[in-house]
């Protein structure tokens, strides 16, 4: 491995290591106040739309992604 080639491997393991990715599933008040925390506090990135969980099941599942540091 040249050391280029380490380099882009390093840079990318540190992109990487940046976020923390989710799934939140819950209520929708329980995931609306998990993300006014995060976003409160800087870390929140994305976060996705809402989907239910299906079936008779009232939860809904969301995607984020938080910065780590």
């Amino acid at each position: 491995m040249t050391t280029r080639e380490r380099a882009r491997v390093r840079a990318n393991n540190q992109r990487a290591a940046q976020y923390t990715e989710l799934w939140i599933v819950g209520r929708p008040e329980d995931i609306a106040a998990m993300i006014h925390a995060a976003s409160a506090t800087g870390r929140l990135v994305f976060v996705s739309a809402p989907h239910l969980m299906g079936g008779d099941d009232t939860r809904h599942r969301r995607y984020l992604r938080l910065r780590s540091s």
